[in-house]
């Protein structure tokens, strides 16, 4: 057996590579330094362990002996973990889609020594075909072109590298260029979001489709400003369609990555964790402005999912299932898309579930190009339960009793297949958007598990993760080892992760910790002279370029959710500095929010939170009172997207806040009670101990 240099590594996707015949490098100066000394361009191939593709292109090229000889003799072959690395993802994938037109992974990159690019794609396949060359051939050309027309590609990847760079400057736009921001850019947004939405089955766009809670969260923000009924129903209806699809596990909870038709049924069936924290909270949303259980009961089951199979023993939540399983327990090395989680209509044996979720005899898939899915069933919500009870002349509750049977019978079968991989590594981005959807969850839906779950998770990344007498957060926890220093999305989800975590439990020590954490962010991010944060710290000279980045895709960018982070701390701590340093940003970004508004949802969140007046909410009161429960459930039953909440509970607290806001230290109880006061723009209404009369002033 084969063993190279990622067997040293804690990446579940670099291990995944160790015992390959190619002679992988993990990204560092050793591969650098053999490059330079060898004088050999770099194969790039960058991934991650969940990927489809990825596991397609090891098993038809990286494990070929004859493939893997052609590799280590003209190049100098590197392995990148993208979600351990999103920095040198991002330069790279930047690279292939302004050269190729597309993107995705597994990545592949050919590198001079220098690390500046010069041919890039995707997956290749093994020979010509899919209208692909041959990777064995295009390795033979590369190589060719390095000995014959090296200073073609010199010169080439040179100009390419200084567009890349033009491309990526964010700035302030110049005056006269009407780019400068204006709250059209909400009405904007929205009008484009209209246009591609499916009025039918939900979501926007065509096949595949992929969920984008980004946009939920502007079109639900957006509603509250207008009370467009339209921005509302758009997002209801993705939510419903989306939760009755094969994209919802049905059995288990939690999402799968994107669905390949346009009605959600047939899915990629990976699992990723920021998928289930931004969907979880898109649930809990809906909830809060409809008090329809159909949402809290989807927010319930991603969240019980999370708990049940995501979760490190020590708190923090793992990175992601695979969607290929075994098949046959026999045969370990054969392996189908969604193996796992598909049955037959005999293993079901059921006619009501059958009827409900849509399973019949020779399988329910007809649109089955690779024969993954003969013979087996997607269950998907086919039919309510109002028609099964209908068809089978019985109550809901019957119905409903009889597939909950079921539904456990066929867990319990599930359980004892062979698992999909799961990636247990502990990323600090995400986990910090699970505690956001913990906190959440908690508090909403008066969860004490999901509550304990949000302070574990936190504990977890400040005590393994984070480093008090430096304020250096790190990236990735696996196996013991915490390591790579933390990039803006570190920085920015965590902080914002324990902004919630404050503002749903009241524990000062997040709070603390959100404003530290900010606070060093700024130091190792920010763009002094034009504003906005770079994604990755001044100082490595591994990195061609640093990036601002801002598409807010299937996870936000970490300049949106520090932006938004920057104006909830300027309202806790009336800091004109972090206001300051978020109009900064604001105003780097206005030529894109302006012309693009679609690519960036979750900045106009931020920027519809920066022209609004944000309501100041304090309790004064213990926490545990009867009277400050009631009032947080009024607050957190309703949908109020521009607020802060603190709570005054003991002289500690009271001292601690009124350093920041002053007019803290004359707030006090009437009568003995836990009161409410609540302001606006530096103006409070008349404080209240009465909760109804606290339920008006939140309109």
């Amino acid at each position: 057996m084969h063993t190279n240099r990622l067997s040293l590594e804690k990446s579940p996707y670099l291990l995944q590579h160790a015992h390959n015949p190619v002679d992988w490098f993990p990204w560092g100066p050793e591969a650098f330094e053999k490059a330079r000394k060898e004088d050999k361009p770099i194969f790039l191939s960058i991934g991650y362990s969940t990927c489809h593709w990825c596991h397609v292109m090891e098993r038809e090229s990286f494990e070929n002996e004859e493939i893997a000889a052609i590799m280590n003799k003209y190049f100098v072959s590197i392995k990148v973990d993208r979600e351990e690395r999103p920095d040198v993802d991002r330069i790279y994938m930047a690279y292939v889609q302004a050269t190729t037109g597309g993107g995705g992974w597994p990545m592949s990159v050919w590198l001079t020594p220098d690390l500046k690019p010069f041919v890039g794609g995707t997956y290749f396949p093994p020979e010509n075909r899919y209208g692909r060359a041959g990777f064995p051939s295009l390795l033979e050309r590369i190589a060719e072109a390095w000995r014959s027309e090296r200073p073609k590609i010199l010169e080439s990847s040179e100009d390419v590298l200084a567009q890349l760079r033009k491309q990526a400057e964010v700035a302030p736009a110049k005056a006269g260029s009407g780019l400068a921001l204006d709250k059209a850019a909400l009405e904007s947004g929205f009008l484009i979001f209209r246009r591609s939405f499916d009025s039918k089955l939900g979501g926007f766009g065509g096949e595949p489709k992929f969920p984008r809670p980004v946009t939920h969260n502007f079109l639900l923000r957006y509603h509250a400003r207008t009370k467009n009924r339209e921005a509302l129903d758009m997002v209801l209806l993705t939510l419903r369609e989306m939760a009755k699809g094969g994209m919802n596990d049905q059995l288990g909870g939690g999402f799968h990555r994107y669905s390949v038709d346009n009605r959600w049924f047939v899915p990629h069936f990976e699992k990723m964790l920021y998928d289930q924290a931004q969907l979880a909270i898109s649930y809990l949303e809906a909830f809060q402005i409809t008090h329809d259980a159909t949402y809290s009961t989807v927010a319930r089951r991603i969240l019980d999912y999370v708990l049940r199979d995501m979760l490190d023993r020590d708190g923090g939540f793992y990175s992601a299932e695979d969607a290929d399983s075994v098949i046959d327990p026999a045969k370990p090395k054969e392996k189908g898309e969604g193996a796992f989680y598909v049955f037959t209509q005999a293993e079901i044996g059921d006619p009501v579930f059958e009827y409900r979720y849509g399973v019949e005899k020779d399988g329910n898939v007809a649109n089955d190009p690779h024969h993954e899915f003969t013979g087996k069933n997607i269950l998907f919500e086919a039919r309510s339960l109002e028609e099964t009870a209908w068809k089978f002349e019985k109550t809901e509750a019957e119905v409903r009793a009889a597939i909950a049977v079921t539904s456990a019978r066929l867990m319990t079968m599930r359980s004892k297949r062979v698992r999909p991989h799961l990636d247990d590594k502990v990323l600090t981005a995400w986990n910090g958007l699970m505690i956001s959807a913990f906190a959440k969850g908690g508090a909403i839906l008066d969860e004490p598990r999901y509550a304990a779950a949000a302070r574990r998770a936190a504990d977890f990344i400040l005590s393994k993760m984070y480093d008090p007498k430096t304020g250096i957060l790190l990236r990735r926890y696996r196996q013991g080892e915490a390591a790579i220093p933390g990039f803006l999305d570190d920085y920015a989800f965590f902080s914002q992760g324990l902004l919630d975590l404050y503002e749903a439990q009241f524990d000062t020590r997040n709070l603390d910790a959100a404003l530290g954490l900010t606070e060093k962010q700024i130091e190792l991010f920010e763009d002094k002279a034009s504003g906005a944060f770079f994604s990755s710290g001044a100082g490595d000279s591994s990195l061609v370029m640093r990036l601002k980045e801002d598409y807010d895709g299937a996870e936000p960018s970490g300049n949106s959710v520090a932006l938004l982070n920057l104006l909830r701390l300027a309202q806790i701590t009336d800091r004109k500095d972090l206001r300051e340093t978020a109009d900064r940003a604001l105003a780097a970004f206005a030529p894109r929010i302006m012309s693009a508004p679609v690519g960036v949802p979750q900045m106009l969140v931020a920027w519809e939170y920066s022209l609004s007046k944000p309501k100041q909410i304090i309790l004064v009161g213990e926490k545990s009172a009867e009277r400050t429960g009631e009032m947080l459930s009024l607050l957190n039953e309703r949908f109020v997207p521009n607020r802060i909440v603190l709570l005054i509970e003991n002289a500690e607290t009271r001292a601690k806040l009124a350093n920041w806001l002053p007019v803290i230290e004359t707030m006090s109880q009437i009568g003995g009670t836990t009161t409410a006061y609540v302001c606006e723009n530096y103006s409070c209404k008349l404080p209240t101990s009465d909760p109804r009369k606290f339920a008006e002033l939140l309109q």
